[in-house]
C-alpha cells in the first residue's frame, strides 16, 4: 500500500510540474517556490501545537487548490502559479513520508513517525 501511496503523489507531483510549464513559470524560481511553504515550520517556535496547526494549513492539499481557484477566478496567473507550486509541493512532501502533523511533536504525522525514533 505504501508503494501505490507513494506512486500516487508522484504522479501528483508530476501534474503540478506540468501546470507549471504550462502556466508559464520560471524554472529558475521554482526550486525557492517549492520550499517556501516549509517556511510554516517556524510555528513550531511557539510550540507543538500552534506549529502543527501552522504547518497542517498550508500543507493541505484543499488549501493549494482554493489558492489556484483564487487565481484563476481573478485571472492572475501568479496566484495559479503559487496554487500549483503549493499542490507540488504537497505531493513532494507525501511521497518522501511527511504527512500532517499531530500536536504532539513534528516527528508524529498522519503517514507514521518520521525522523530518528521512526
Amino acid at each position: 500500500m505504501k508503494n501505490l501511496i507513494r506512486l500516487e503523489e508522484a504522479a501528483l507531483w508530476a501534474l503540478s510540474l506540468w501546470m507549471y510549464d504550462y502556466l508559464g513559470g520560471s524554472w529558475a524560481w521554482y526550486p525557492l517556490l517549492l520550499l517556501l511553504p516549509d517556511l510554516s515550520m517556524a510555528g513550531y517556535l511557539a510550540g507543538p501545537k500552534t506549529g502543527a496547526a501552522l504547518y497542517n494549513f498550508w500543507h493541505h492539499r484543499t488549501v493549494a487548490l482554493l489558492v489556484f481557484v483564487l487565481g484563476y477566478g481573478s485571472d492572475h496567473q501568479g496566484i495559479m502559479i503559487a496554487g500549483v507550486v503549493l499542490f507540488g509541493h504537497v505531493a513532494m512532501d507525501r511521497l518522501f513520508g511527511y504527512g500532517l502533523k499531530y500536536a504532539t511533536g513534528f516527528q508524529d504525522t498522519h503517514l507514521g513517525k518520521i525522523g530518528k525514533q521512526a
